[in-house]
């Protein structure tokens, strides 16, 4: 009975002691096991069926359209793409979402197109589906730039004034920073945006230069790009900063003249066309119709 006592004692204090020489070793794999299985989620046959339409269906879907751009043109790249939606002022469209939509849009024309090769139409099926395919892939792209355009045109047209703004409040004694946030408290439009943009980037740390430079690539106009030039020149030198406002307010504000005179000479030609097509055809059948009515009858 002794015996079988101290048998139990000797394999307890062998348990104990192997258990105190492995414990480091247990320990360090168990958090190595922990690191690695740290962020996975189990999730049940039952709970995947409850994951909402969007999770289960719409993100594979976006994932595999936004594929069709890329490989119709490999040379697209996702931040040349983020630039444009920036520039256009979608920030809120990812270039993930655009690529599905361009996608879509071109996927949705051949099947178009092989729809009327269904309902018997072989010929206009085979004609139009490369064609709605190719409408498809260019429209979203050139809606992109007609709204980048509009844009950058906004931009030149709310520069004076907004640098007549800036000039006051920093010969008024405020510093840059504090002058673009009045600015962006008095003001609203595709410009005003920016400077908020640039004004949230200096904030969390960015350098003045840094931002400003952003701001003009995001926009890409010359006005813009001056005024930041000037701008950074003026703060590396330092030049009154007042000063430097006041003459590229005048500046852009000349450039606006003469790009609204520049227009303002462009309308009479681009107004020709539509004359010549449209106006002259109906005057003529008004002007000429009851002649040639009486003519006919006479030679009747």
């Amino acid at each position: 009975m002794l015996l079988f006592l101290a048998l139990i004692c000797l394999g307890g204090a062998a348990f104990a002691a192997a258990e105190f020489m492995t414990y480091p070793a247990r320990l360090k794999e168990r958090s190595i096991r922990r690191a690695a299985d740290y962020g996975r989620v189990r999730v049940r046959a039952t709970d995947l069926e409850r994951l909402h339409f969007r999770q289960r269906v719409l993100a594979p879907a976006v994932t595999k359209l936004a594929q069709v751009p890329l490989r119709l043109n490999p040379r697209t790249s996702l931040e040349s793409l983020q630039r444009k939606l920036l520039a256009a002022g979608m920030s809120h469209v990812s270039p993930q979402t655009f690529l599905a939509i361009k996608g879509g849009a071109t996927v949705g024309g051949v099947v178009l197109g092989f729809f009327l090769i269904a309902s018997g139409a072989v010929v206009a099926g085979i004609v139009f589906a490369p064609m709605l395919g190719a409408v498809g892939f260019i429209v979203p792209e050139y809606v992109l730039t007609l709204k980048a355009r509009s844009r950058r045109d906004s931009v030149r047209t709310q520069l004076p004034d907004a640098l007549d703004l800036l000039a006051v409040s920093v010969e008024a004694g405020l510093g840059f920073d504090g002058a673009v946030t009045k600015l962006t408290e008095h003001m609203h439009g595709a410009l005003i945006d920016e400077f908020q943009m640039a004004l949230n980037e200096m904030r969390i740390g960015e350098a003045r230069h840094t931002a400003l430079k952003k701001m003009a690539d995001r926009v890409d106009a010359p006005e813009l790009t001056t005024f930041v030039r000037a701008v950074i020149q003026a703060d590396q030198l330092g030049i009154s900063l007042g000063r430097i406002l006041r003459v590229q307010a005048t500046d852009s504000r000349l450039r606006r003249q003469a790009a609204a005179e520049e227009k303002a000479m462009k309308a009479p030609i681009k107004m020709l066309f539509p004359t010549v097509l449209f106006i002259f055809p109906a005057m003529f059948i008004v002007l000429l119709g009851p002649a040639v009515m009486n003519i006919l009858k006479v030679l009747k």
